[in-house]
């Protein structure tokens, strides 16, 4: 999907889904596709839609690790998208929905859980 930098920018962070994998990549620097939907407690095809997405708008890079494909925010993201995520995920909202995925990550160890399915 290529689309013009700005408005597809804000195309991308009009879903929630995607909106929440950029403040989970963002918070945690890099996870797992498993640990991503264990966090959003969605399905796998779902988050990997939307993962793909945000890899074609260059939000997010991916690297394959043996099964399993690791995601994180783009080091080449220009400065003003870095800004417009950095002043979203500091509202008191964005905080407690952050808070309420975390836990559902849980802590390092908690990764393997999700990953083990």
């Amino acid at each position: 999907m290529v689309m013009e930098p700005v408005t597809g920018f804000f195309q991308l962070l009009s879903d929630k889904t995607r909106l929440s994998v950029l403040q989970l990549l963002w918070a945690k620097g890099e996870l797992c596709v498993c640990e991503i939907t264990g966090a959003l407690e969605e399905s796998q095809p779902k988050i990997s839609r939307h993962l793909a997405l945000l890899r074609e708008g260059r939000l997010i890079l991916d690297q394959r690790r043996g099964t399993w494909v690791h995601y994180r925010l783009h080091p080449d993201m220009p400065q003003w998208q870095r800004l417009i995520l950095t002043e979203c995920f500091a509202q008191p909202l964005m905080a407690m929905v952050l808070e309420t995925h975390l836990a559902r990550l849980g802590g390092p160890a908690d990764g393997a859980r999700h990953c083990a399915a």
